[in-house]
């Protein structure tokens, strides 16, 4: 079987050095917080070029707490996508303030920006763009429009890790950028993970309070804050894996790259190329009518596919309430019924990507599937 994401292989590689950083956490005994963190916290910030890193307990923790800092609350509104993981409109949630929803570009899968704008009321306190797949929202677009309307800007970057545009890193357009270190992110945590970026030094001091029960020094509880820490452990694996991420960067383009080449003549349309080095490849989705035959022809031949995501949020039933309806966001709905996730990770081999493409290719000549990847 070849796995759509392989850990295992992951820590082969780098097994010498996780297995040290971690078992000298486990001697010196700072288990939560501590040095470990904040180490990563400064490499953080340096590699996405950020004043200022926050390490957190999980990527919704950061979308939270970001929103918090930024004084959203009940009666304010917060525009995101409808393509998106649950967890962007939870974090609003989690504020009490009003998810308003859009819908997304159909070349790029992210914020439509004629559509943000048509979205914006008196009561827009935040725009929360999310970088799908590892790429980049039209950052350029959205924040013209968020300026001209006085709105801070959020970056949701939990897919997006190092992904750029003219020189800058995702999590560094908006005020905050907001990352989830989950396993099978592109830097992923041994456990849960998360944390944001800023160049304002009051919201990362803000942030670091709200994430210690609101302490500002020891049982000095000036805010209403929360448990929201990243363990030691965790710190130190990432700092480690930190070190290897432009590497693996730099795999996953070349795996997408030839990904691109073997679907190039076979009728199947490869991704949209990006215009720099916006995308890092955090997912490689092709797009079917018939995207569940062909998940079961490549599950037959030993292809483990995802999706992401198959029920876009305005349809899922927790957010009923939202008020939204099937057909609200057509591109949205569209792709959460056709999106299909191929094996993507830096160790993936060439042997491998053509023995998907060929089953991928053999499929749409025996059904005669219009395939489209972007």
């Amino acid at each position: 079987m070849i796995p759509l994401l392989d850990l295992k292989a992951q820590y082969a590689g780098i097994r010498g050095e996780l297995d040290a950083a971690v078992l000298e956490v486990l001697a010196e005994g700072n288990y939560v917080s501590g040095p470990r963190v904040e180490a990563f916290e400064k490499k953080f910030a340096a590699y996405c070029g950020a004043r200022e890193a926050v390490a957190l307990n999980s990527g919704t923790s950061a979308l939270h707490l970001a929103l918090l800092a930024l004084g959203i609350g009940r009666g304010d509104e917060v525009i995101t996508v409808a393509m998106t993981f649950v967890a962007t409109v939870a974090a609003i949630r989690y504020t009490e303030a009003t998810p308003v929803l859009v819908d997304v570009d159909p070349d790029s899968w992210t914020m439509d920006p004629a559509a943000l704008e048509r979205a914006i009321t008196p009561r827009t306190r935040a725009i929360i763009p999310v970088h799908l797949h590892g790429r980049l929202a039209d950052m350029d677009a959205i924040l013209a429009i968020a300026r001209r309307h006085g709105i801070p800007v959020i970056e949701d970057a939990a897919q997006a890790h190092g992904a750029e545009w003219h020189g800058r890193r995702a999590g560094t357009f908006g005020e905050i950028g907001c990352f989830s270190f989950y396993p099978g992110k592109n830097l992923g945590a041994c456990g849960e993970g998360g944390g944001i970026v800023t160049d304002r030094a009051n919201l990362a001091a803000t942030i670091r309070q709200l994430r210690d029960w609101g302490q500002a020094g020891r049982y000095n509880h000036v805010r209403h804050g929360f448990n929201y820490r990243m363990d030691g452990l965790q710190g130190a694996v990432l700092e480690v894996k930190l070190a290897h991420l432009p590497a693996w960067t730099e795999r996953r383009r070349a795996v997408a790259a030839l990904y691109d080449e073997l679907l190039a003549g076979s009728g199947i349309s490869t991704p949209q190329k990006p215009k720099a080095l916006e995308h890092v490849y955090h997912v490689y989705a092709i797009r079917s009518p018939e995207r569940d035959r062909l998940r079961e022809a490549l599950a037959q031949a030993g292809v483990a596919t995802g999706m992401h995501y198959p029920c876009p949020v305005h349809l899922q039933p927790a957010y009923a309430d939202l008020g939204y309806r099937s057909g609200d966001f057509p591109v949205s709905e569209r792709l959460a019924a056709e999106l299909l996730s191929l094996p993507i990770y830096p160790e993936l081999t060439p042997e491998q990507q053509r023995h998907i493409c060929n089953t991928l290719c053999g499929s749409r000549a025996e059904g005669k599937v219009e395939i489209h990847a972007a």
